[in-house]
């Protein structure tokens, strides 16, 4: 019944070219539906309406013609862009394993071609995966992550053609409009800027040269050779065409893991494959900058003190006045992220800085936009403890005002009106008494007055702008409620139209098997730990029910839902005959910069001492929760927290299933341990490790592992299962040919071998 809830409760709105009027669609049951239209500026709702109601009353309303039969799914947006003007991301030469990235990207790919475009993934062992085809005249949004490659395919006639695309390494969104000449590589609709404007800016055999409007070529670089290119899609030419910064570097070193496909569809004997994996403490990418005088052909000499050991650098762009280049340095060890800014005579300074003891966010907390002037930044920060806004003057280099304070975070900015000198963000723990992961927006003036929250109502809210920006559809849901849908003002907040209400008494009615949302304190006995409780669909509260807790205690995000939804993968486990717990314990994302420092050097705490209290406060007052007969399951940084448990909590966890995990940091992907453990790598590395303390499990394993895992290095879980041996334990361990990553939980197989171990282990075998 959720599903038929949320499908007759979604507002996807079709607005009216040059109106504030939109109409949407409703799903009623047995497959039929209706139709609503709605006026925002007199704040009318008219539903009830079929296919010929409708296009009368848009006719009447909007003077419109409504074609349903040139109408789809995707009806377009009339924010996408007609060209790549404003493209982020770059066209590559050839195809090569996307890299392992921090940051995820939204992509919109528009085809504005004469033919049918297929999509491609280009994943990390460079194997295509396919995406589906995008129809002439649509669009299509993926969310990929920075530095992905992505393969555009078409056929006109006879002659087929692809194009290849990779994401931003410093945006977190981007669109590309696909047209014949960029498709066919036609009028060098490929090329970037410097290479078609003159002077032209170019990289030969990894030396930057330069050449005149009358063809003449110069090479400016001497400082370059095989071992220290310079990029060509990192050249950066001031406005006034005087001078220009191109990136040199020194490329990451080669390490390659090594696969083992035992089982090929296409042929008897096994395959090697081998995909390029930086590991904590490997040799990076190291990016330099360069400055040249165009007038003279020469570099400027400038000094690199400020930048020195980064872990990456990402371009910001020349100021308005063209006499300062600036860029972001994110230090290796992330203690250090600093704004830089080169002047045209070489000389480097500092307009913002962070330093922090433990790690700077950089992976999801990272945000800047420069003001249209280059003088102004909007900068997030936890210094005070909380993720803000704050204002920086940076032609003086210096704090301005912060924007936003208090004990609650911004999540992410949603828009900049630089003319009313407003901020419309997504804010986290904003209203006191609710769930603090609860996602609302509000507006901030620039100067932080007059801060006013847009939405409404104590659950976590997502939202639709109006293509003017005037007006936003609000839906706002709880795990335990039903999703409520309104029409607001985006200034105000103030509601203008009830779109969709709540249909929580229905599900009242049909008996609905609640899940149940449980805060109580954590260790410190003051911070508020969340999580929900799901009982299987046959409860009865006179029985005892082992419990299992679903972990995944990554410190990128949260896990517990938040949002109205089925729990289908939840509810699943809870109706083999478990009370199924999901909790964030401290170390996890989007509370206080202190909350998540907890995971610093320290991965192995995985929130435990608030998990184990959290499920024993929630059992006192549950009689038929079974604190005797506790388990746990998880995968990839989940399945490492499973072996945690068992090594450091086995007194409390009896049993727990690990699948694909990363039992030793030091053998997993460099960013994302990095970020958590810290750089140079050291003794915490081997603290968290489930493979060096494997002598101290007690209880039940099962470790699962894919030969095919290009996520987690599979060598992580066998190395963890020689420690056991080693250490005389005794697990069970089933070995997926052919598996990925996740393959314990997302195969009809690994799902079953889990499910029976868990059952012997919580269900058959009676507890001491």
């Amino acid at each position: 019944m959720e599903s038929e809830i949320i499908a007759s409760s979604k507002v996807e709105p079709h607005w009216l070219p040059d109106t504030t009027c939109f109409w949407y669609r409703i799903e009623l049951p047995e497959s039929e539906h209706e139709f609503a239209l709605v006026d925002c500026e007199k704040g009318t709702r008219t539903a009830g309406l079929d296919r010929d109601g409708l296009v009368q009353a848009v006719e009447s309303l909007a003077g419109q013609k409504l074609d349903f039969e040139s109408l789809n799914a995707d009806t377009e947006d009339h924010s996408l862009p007609h060209d790549n003007e404003k493209m982020k991301g770059t066209f590559a030469d050839k195809e090569e394993p996307s890299p392992y990235a921090a940051t995820a990207v939204s992509v919109q790919f528009v085809n504005k071609c004469s033919c049918v475009l297929t999509l491609e993934w280009i994943d990390h062992a460079a194997d295509a995966v396919s995406w589906g085809t995008i129809e002439v005249g649509q669009a299509f949004k993926v969310r990929t992550w920075q530095g992905h490659l992505w393969r555009i395919s078409g056929k006109e006639g006879s002659e087929p053609s692809r194009l290849l695309y990779a994401a931003p390494t410093e945006y977190r969104s981007d669109a590309l409009v696909i047209d014949d000449d960029l498709l066919y590589n036609r009028n060098d609709a490929r090329k970037p800027r410097n290479e078609v404007e003159y002077p032209h800016i170019f990289v030969r055999d990894g030396a930057l040269w330069i050449e005149s409007e009358t063809g003449h070529e110069e090479r400016m670089s001497n400082s370059d050779s095989s071992e220290t290119p310079f990029d060509k899609t990192r050249i950066y030419i001031s406005s006034d065409k005087q001078h220009a910064v191109a990136w040199q570097y020194t490329p990451e070193q080669e390490h390659l893991v090594h696969l083992v496909e035992s089982s090929p569809t296409d042929q008897l004997e096994p395959k090697m494959k081998a995909i390029q994996y930086l590991k904590p403490g490997d040799r990076v990418r190291i990016d330099r900058p360069r400055l040249f005088n165009l007038k003279d052909r020469k570099e400027v000499p400038t000094d690199d003190t400020l930048f020195q050991n980064p872990w990456s650098l990402t371009n910001i762009g020349w100021n308005n006045e063209s006499d300062e280049y600036r860029f972001l340095f994110n230090q290796r060890g992330h203690q250090c992220l600093r704004v830089v800014g080169l002047s045209i005579d070489g000389k480097a300074r500092i307009l913002v800085e962070e330093i922090s003891n433990t790690f700077i966010d950089y992976s999801t907390k990272l945000y800047h936009h420069v003001t249209s002037d280059s003088q102004q930044l909007i900068w997030a920060s936890e210094r005070d403890g909380w993720n803000h806004l704050y204002l920086y003057d940076i032609v003086r280099g210096c704090v301005r005002n912060q924007i936003t304070l208090g004990e609650w975070m911004v999540k992410s900015v949603d828009r900049v009106d630089e003319q009313s000198q407003q901020i419309w963000f997504t804010c986290c723990g904003i209203i006191a008494g609710q769930d603090p992961y609860y996602e609302h927006l509000a507006r901030v003036n620039f100067d932080g007055s007059e801060l006013t929250v847009i939405t409404e109502g104590d659950g976590t809210h997502s939202w639709k702008w109006s293509p003017n920006n005037r007006y936003l559809i609000d839906t706002w849901s709880r795990v335990d409620s039903p999703p409520e849908t309104v029409l607001r003002e985006s200034s105000t907040g103030s509601t203008v139209s009830v779109l969709e209400k709540s249909q929580l008494n229905r599900l009242i009615e049909s008996q609905w098997n609640a899940p149940e949302r449980f805060s109580t304190t954590g260790r410190d006995g003051n911070t508020m730990i969340y999580g929900i409780i799901i009982r299987p669909a046959d409860f009865n509260a006179k029985k005892k029910y082992p419990i299992l807790e679903c972990i995944y205690a990554g410190p990128h995000d949260f896990f517990t839902p938040k949002a109205f939804s089925g729990l289908s993968w939840l509810r699943r486990w809870a109706d083999m005959g478990y009370i199924l717990v999901r909790l964030d314990g401290m170390g996890t994302n989007w509370r206080s910069k202190a909350f998540h420092d907890v995971c610093y050097k320290n991965l192995q705490d995985a929130g435990f001492p608030d998990r184990v209290k959290w499920i024993k406060e929630a059992a006192a007052t549950r009689p038929w929760m079974d604190l005797n007969r506790v388990g746990l399951f998880g995968g990839s940084a989940g399945g490492q927290n499973v072996g945690a448990a068992l090594i450091h909590h086995g007194d409390f966890y009896k049993v727990g299933a690990a699948d694909c995990g990363c039992h030793d940091n030091r053998m997993d992907k460099i960013w994302w341990n990095e970020q958590w453990m810290g750089w140079p790598v050291d003794k915490a590395y081997e603290d968290a490790s489930n493979v060096v303390n494997a002598d101290r499990l007690q209880g039940h394993l099962m470790l699962i592992v894919g030969d095919l895992d290009h996520n987690v290095d599979p060598s992580s879980t066998y190395q963890f299962a020689n420690a056991q041996n080693k250490a005389g334990k005794i697990y069970e361990m089933l070995l997926i040919p052919g598996g990925q990553h996740g393959c314990g939980g997302n195969t009809e197989y690994g799902r079953m071998r889990q499910s029976d171990f868990l059952k012997y282990h919580l269900q058959d075998v009676k507890s001491d």
